[in-house]
């Protein structure tokens, strides 16, 4: 599944891919992609700019690791990252509920 579906969940799951632990960009698109049964991909061209976002915004921190002699970024949860994510799974019940009980068989009034 790509593009659209994702559209409007992409900082939830970025979030929720880095709440084990820090991650490189590539790690954390496959993590969303693992955690989801291969169904999100996630591209590089528009999981970069959003981690950069949620950096400036003060949900991620990031720091630059070295692996030989490549560098790469790797990014982490901040406290409010924490707290932005659990607000968001909430806000995501909430919604997955009520899509629920009006798509369920016999709701109709």
């Amino acid at each position: 599944m790509k593009g659209d579906p994702v559209r409007g969940h992409l900082d939830a799951l970025l979030l929720a891919a880095l709440e084990p632990g820090p991650k490189h960009g590539y790690a954390i698109i496959t993590a969303v992609q693992q955690r989801s049964g291969g169904v999100l991909e996630l591209r590089t061209g528009t999981t970069y700019p959003a981690l950069n976002r949620l950096e400036r915004t003060g949900l991620l921190r990031s720091s630059w690791e070295s692996i030989g002699e490549r560098r790469r970024r790797c990014y982490e949860l901040t406290d409010a990252g924490r707290r932005a994510l659990a607000a968001e799974r909430s806000s995501w019940h909430e919604f997955t509920t009520a899509i629920s009980s009006a798509l369920a068989p016999g709701t109709a009034t």
